[in-house]
Order: structure tokens, then C-alpha cells, then sequence
């Protein structure tokens, strides 16, 4: 039986995504990505998840696209290459779209696409031994791909991401903390206990509460002004405030419990 390149497991609202391509350091293969867009998209209509983990078993998050797959178009035309492109950064866009949020964990090397896969999600946390670039220039290609240059700058500054971006190399653990592209560096054993600790805490919040607060961010890190902002704002706070769980949670501060969620 042909191994699985994407494991799906769920367990109490929470899906664990796990790249299960090892040997190949989790590189991109087209099956891969086919899987990720898949399981991305699936998301949008599915409210029994709540949260996204994406891992990796092996010693590499991602090495990037996987060159020897030769599914991805060698003497292909600028059309279909343009197709083939758009195939593939359609998955990170798929993951800006889902509305659950993304907690990636990040070992050995997360490099060009599997960098982008990092910067997609919405929490990075890193292992000990963590080292990511935007490999993508050191193909002959330029560093603007893959969304890269779209989340680096957001996530650490136009001065970082060009340094980054224009030599492509390494960042590591420890400077990705300093810069704020991971929110914490663990060892490698502990990425799952790490992850937890974000799990329980976004499970604590209203279903649709946390859909809609990632769908904020998304629109609020374009927003032209901060009128535009806060008109958003004013429209996602007037919808949850009329929703059952506002008043459960009222009744639950009063009451001095946890509140009981019914996304309704």
C-alpha cells in the first residue's frame, strides 16, 4: 500500500496535519501539495475543527519543492508552468482562507515552499534546531514567491525579510525568536506539549469568536485606514454580541464557571 504523503488526524476539534514524506525531507511533491490544497479547502465549510496543527515526521519541516518529481512540468511551456505556479501558491493562499487557525511546528529545515508553509500559518513555534530561508533565490529564481514576500515583511520587517530574501540564508531558531517570526523555540521532543498550551487556551474562546478573529486579522493587516479597521471590527463584535454563546459566556463570568460553547 502506497504510503500517505499527508496524515489527517483529529482529535478534539483539533486536526494534526503531519507531512509524512521523510526520506524526501517533506519536499513538495505534487501529490503533496494536491493533499494540502484538499485538506484546506475542506476546512472552510467544516466547523467541528477548530484548530489547525501542521507538523512533520523526520528531520526536516519542509526542503522545499521537490525538484525530482517530474509531475512539476520539466520543458513545459510558460503557459502550463504558469498553471503549474498557480497550483501550488494556491495552497498558501488556502491557508490564509481556512478559518481556523494554523499552529505550524518547525524542526530541522523549513526551506522555500516549506518556509512559506511556516509564514502561512499563524503560530510558528520552532525547535532548538530550526533553520528556515527563502531558498527560492539560490535556484535562480527570485525570492518573491510562494507569498514569501507578502508574510516576511509583515512578520519581521522590510529590512529582515530583504536581507533574508535578497541572499537566502539562514535564519535559525534563536534570531527567528529575537525577530519575531516564532513565538517560542523548544526542543525538538517537545513541539506537540508546546502546541498544547496554544490549543487549550484558543479552545477556551467562542467558536465563532476565534473564526472571525482570524478572518479580522486577515483583513485588518491590508486595511488601508483604521477607519476601514474598526468598521470591520464594529461589524464582526455586532454579530457575536447577538449569538448564543455571548450570552453563555455572561452567564458563565456571573456564575464563576467555564463557559459551555454551542457556536450558535
Amino acid at each position: 500500500m502506497e504510503q500517505k504523503t499527508l496524515i489527517h488526524s483529529v482529535e478534539n476539534g483539533v486536526l494534526w496535519l503531519t507531512l509524512n514524506r521523510p526520506d524526501s525531507l517533506n519536499a513538495l511533491s505534487k501529490d503533496l501539495v494536491n493533499e494540502l490544497m484538499t485538506a484546506f479547502t475542506e476546512l472552510n465549510t467544516n466547523t467541528a475543527i477548530r484548530v489547525v496543527v501542521l507538523k512533520a515526521n523526520g528531520r526536516a519541516f519542509c526542503a522545499g519543492l521537490d525538484l525530482t518529481d517530474g509531475g512539476w512540468g520539466a520543458g513545459a511551456t510558460p503557459q502550463q508552468l504558469l498553471t503549474i505556479q498557480r497550483s501550488i501558491s494556491d495552497v498558501y493562499r488556502a491557508m490564509r482562507r481556512c478559518p481556523q487557525p494554523i499552529i505550524a511546528l518547525v524542526q530541522g529545515a523549513a526551506c522555500g515552499g516549506g518556509f512559506s508553509l511556516a509564514l502561512a500559518s499563524d503560530i510558528r513555534i520552532a525547535a532548538d534546531n530550526a533553520k528556515m530561508n527563502a531558498a527560492f533565490i539560490k535556484a535562480g529564481l527570485s525570492a518573491c514567491d510562494m507569498g514569501c514576500s507578502y508574510f516576511l515583511p509583515r512578520l519581521v520587517g522590510v529590512s529582515i525579510a530583504s536581507e533574508l530574501m535578497l541572499t537566502g540564508r539562514f535564519i535559525n531558531a534563536e534570531r527567528a525568536l529575537r525577530t519575531h517570526l516564532v513565538s517560542e523555540v523548544v526542543p525538538e521532543s517537545n513541539l506537540v506539549d508546546a502546541a498544547k498550551t496554544y490549543i487549550t487556551e484558543m479552545q477556551g474562546t467562542s467558536p465563532l469568536g476565534l473564526r472571525l478573529t482570524k478572518d479580522g486579522l486577515n483583513f485588518s493587516t491590508d486595511a488601508p485606514s483604521l477607519d476601514a479597521a474598526m468598521a470591520l471590527e464594529d461589524r464582526q463584535q455586532t454579530i457575536l454580541a447577538m449569538t448564543s454563546d455571548a450570552r453563555e459566556a455572561i452567564n458563565a463570568f456571573l456564575e464563576k464557571r467555564a463557559p459551555d460553547w454551542s457556536d450558535s
